[in-house]
């Protein structure tokens, strides 16, 4: 942690923390959004961003994914939309993106990976 982090009050700390999180989210989303970066991806991998994000934010961030298809996968994978990613068992995250990568459409062949940090 930097020093100079400790001498700011603790809202201003968890204020920038927040901003960090949010930017964090959005850019794993834009991400998603493009095809850059799978759901199931994001939700194998379980980064820091996105532990306390729920599941139903994540899958409206995939393309061609409204309220409804996302109600009925999450009926479908017996969660409720309010789930946290950070809370999903291990079990839970496999199951979801077993599915997501079942129901989802082949991905393009020249597809890198994202390395081993997300956004």
């Amino acid at each position: 942690m930097d020093p100079r982090s400790s001498n700011r009050p603790q809202h201003v700390r968890a204020l920038k923390r927040a901003n960090q999180v949010r930017q964090a989210r959005a850019r794993i989303k834009r991400r998603i959004a493009s095809g850059d970066l799978t759901a199931a991806e994001v939700i194998l991998s379980h980064p820091w961003e996105v532990e306390s994000m729920r599941i139903a934010e994540l899958l409206l961030s995939q393309r061609h994914w409204g309220s409804r298809r996302c109600d009925e996968f999450l009926v479908r994978m017996s969660m409720h939309e309010n789930k946290s990613i950070g809370s999903m068992t291990e079990r839970q995250r496999i199951a979801v993106a077993a599915l997501l990568t079942a129901n989802s459409p082949a991905r393009p062949p020249n597809h890198n990976p994202a390395p081993e940090h997300l956004p």
